[in-house]
């Protein structure tokens, strides 16, 4: 059965992730009644377990290099990101009483670390200035009327807005409330909406099943990762079907879209990036004596056990009795990925609601009221604080743009 609440609410924001509530805040203090409805039973949980790691918020580095992380769409994030940028995101959460502090590679976090004293504190603060919160509403579009349209609990309901802001997410951690399941709605509104793919993810290389069991869940510690002309330097963890980690997310756009070309990406690994080639093979021309070539290898080289073992997995077998030939495959061990990881398990979503579908103020040009901000747009960003940072800027200029529509709209109509 549908219910209809024929009062129509000035401004309605649906998603209660770190868009929604920056769109909602932006919104009420602008003078706006605010409802924030959302699908989960309580909002910001995908922001609460990015969080549990560490909330990485935002970084320091120079304002052209971050812009840069935004890629094809650094064009349309200038904008955002001089209205509220990292450094206007640090000093908003102090305002918040969470203090911040800046890791040596130049990332922002919270003092303590973690995302839930920040979530609490904002949404005190949300609901003193006013705004109302409307649990397990799960949008379903608009109904005939052109009244927004919720799942609930209770069945059915349809509730008019003046107002709205979309700010849905992607399609990442879909038990988190991100499901995607907002493009069949505008895309039957005609709008042009790039497909959802994983980013920031792992990728499958199908490793042999002896290799998947001694080395799922390991890590290979001050690695540098190469595509091309691209080169990172971090971590990587081994896991029961390729790789993953901070580092492989920083190439994770690239490796994607080769694959979808291709079929196959092929970076290389270099196990030892503060050793030359040289150095390497100088050490691997010692002696051996009566040792095994794992026991000499352990000896010669700073390399762990799962190096190793990466080694014997990748590296023909003739490779490994030459000192030169193995010197090279440690610093350019060639790896061949097949597959990114699936979209449920990516930390975000590429593709999204195309921007050409928005104005300078993220309003649907189709659909005049409506705007539209978060992940739920079409871009992408490596993990480093750029994705929460996009996330607020483009939540509190799409504040901005639905708080100076309705105050056009009731002008329009002689009102206050």
């Amino acid at each position: 059965m549908m219910e209809t609440d024929n009062r129509a609410i000035p401004a309605i924001v649906i998603g209660g992730g770190p868009a929604g509530l920056m769109a909602a805040e932006t919104l009420v203090a602008q003078g706006q009644t605010v409802a924030l409805f959302d699908a989960m039973p309580s909002p910001g949980r995908k922001f609460l377990l990015a969080g549990k790691g560490g909330l990485n918020l935002t970084h320091t580095e120079p304002a052209e290099r971050f812009l840069g992380r935004y890629g094809a769409r650094a064009d349309r994030f200038a904008p955002l990101l001089e209205g509220f940028g990292p450094a206007a995101l640090r000093a908003w959460a102090e305002g918040l009483g969470i203090e911040t502090i800046v890791g040596s590679s130049g990332r922002v976090f919270p003092a303590e670390m973690k995302a839930a004293p920040l979530l609490r504190a904002w949404l005190r603060r949300l609901k003193a200035a006013g705004v109302t919160f409307h649990a397990r509403h799960r949008w379903q579009g608009w109904d005939d009327s052109g009244a927004l349209r919720f799942a609930t609990p209770d069945g059915l309901v349809s509730v008019p807005a003046s107002v709205v802001v979309l700010a849905l997410g992607g399609a990442s951690w879909p038990h988190l409330g991100s499901d995607g399941a907002w493009v069949e709605p505008l895309a039957a509104r005609g709008l042009a909406i790039a497909p959802l793919r994983p980013a920031n993810c792992g990728f499958d290389l199908d490793w042999s099943p002896l290799f998947a069991e001694r080395c799922a869940g390991t890590r290979l510690a001050t690695v540098e990762l190469r595509f091309g002309a691209l080169v990172r330097r971090g971590e990587l963890t081994l896991t029961a079907t390729g790789i993953e980690g901070g580092l492989v997310y920083a190439l994770a756009a690239p490796l994607r879209d080769r694959i979808a070309q291709d079929g196959i990406a092929r970076p290389t690994l270099d196990l030892m990036p503060d050793w030359s080639r040289e150095r390497i093979e100088a050490a691997l021309r010692r002696p051996r004596g009566s040792r095994s070539l794992s026991t000499f290898l352990r000896k010669a080289l700073p390399l762990e056990s799962n190096a190793l073992m990466l080694l014997r997995e990748i590296v023909p077998p003739a490779d490994l009795d030459d000192p030169a030939a193995l010197a090279a495959a440690i610093k350019a061990v060639p790896l061949a990925l097949v597959r990114p990881r699936p979209l449920a398990e990516a930390i975000s979503t590429a593709g999204g609601l195309c921007f050409e579908e928005l104005d300078e103020h993220l309003m649907l040009r189709r659909l005049p009221g409506v705007f539209v901000a978060g992940e739920m747009l079409d871009w992408e960003a490596p993990t480093g604080g750029y994705l929460l940072t996009g996330c607020f800027a483009s939540g509190r200029a799409a504040g901005l743009g639905a708080a100076a529509w309705l105050r056009s709209e009731r002008r329009n109509q002689g009102g206050n």
